[in-house]
């Protein structure tokens, strides 16, 4: 089964209803059922509108480890919102590790405000650095050190066993799926990720998140869900 929570701002939820039609007329689900972020139920698939929710998911499923497909770090800590949830499952000891993978945007974008570090790595889509100690040091990316090299570190830090969220706007622009700033990746490029990813880890439960009704009128954007999600629930079968 598949949960789909319609959570977030009405062009989330919105998409998300959208989204659900969408994946049941192409065969990819059974039944269409919805849930609150109050009464999720425990299963290994869930599609949701503003990706704050993923916190609550993984309240519910508790697992020790997750990777992040994202082309925002999540680790702001101003509030409690779709730009800080993964700070806020990290401060709270929801997960032990997360890892972000594929950021184009990689600091806070208010003053005073510092991004949670502790019990993360973060593998960016582009080349970026990052202070250490008085030092400037380079980020193993996509774009530089490539797919494997990325998900051998990621592996290395986090074990086996994980979550996957994946937010649909590290795509790049012309999907035209979310609100925001969408980030470098192709669909082929996001489907080798996942692929690898399959590869390597144990995925104990995933979501798909930021999804908003600008998708149902983008044919990239509609192929891109059923693509990612098909590819996904290959593992459960």
């Amino acid at each position: 089964m598949t949960v789909f929570i319609p959570n977030g701002e009405e062009p989330n939820q919105e998409g998300v209803r959208y989204v659900a039609k969408l994946l049941k007329r192409e065969g990819l689900v059974r039944d269409i059922n919805f849930a609150t972020l109050d009464e999720i139920p425990l299963d290994n698939s869930y599609v949701l509108g503003d990706h704050s929710g993923t916190y609550f998911i993984l309240k519910k499923i508790r697992p020790k480890a997750m990777i992040s497909l994202d082309a925002h770090t999540d680790l702001m800590q101003d509030y409690f919102d779709h730009a800080s949830w993964l700070a806020y499952a990290l401060k709270d000891n929801v997960i032990e590790r997360a890892s972000v993978i594929g950021a184009v945007l990689m600091i806070p974008t208010t003053s005073g405000t510092k991004l949670w570090t502790r019990r993360v790595k973060i593998f960016p889509a582009l080349p970026r650095t990052r202070k250490v100690r008085g030092k400037w040091k380079a980020y193993i990316n996509l774009k530089q050190h490539g797919v494997k090299a990325v998900i051998k570190e990621a592996k290395e830090f986090l074990g086996k066993e994980i979550y996957l969220s994946i937010d649909l706007d590290i795509l790049s622009p012309e999907y035209r799926i979310a609100r925001f700033q969408h980030g470098e990746l192709t669909l082929k490029e996001l489907l080798d990720l996942i692929d690898k990813i399959k590869e390597n880890f144990d995925i104990i439960a995933f979501d798909i998140a930021e999804i908003s009704y600008r998708v149902a009128k983008s044919k990239y954007g509609r192929r891109a869900i059923i693509e990612a999600f098909s590819s996904l629930k290959e593992v459960f079968e």
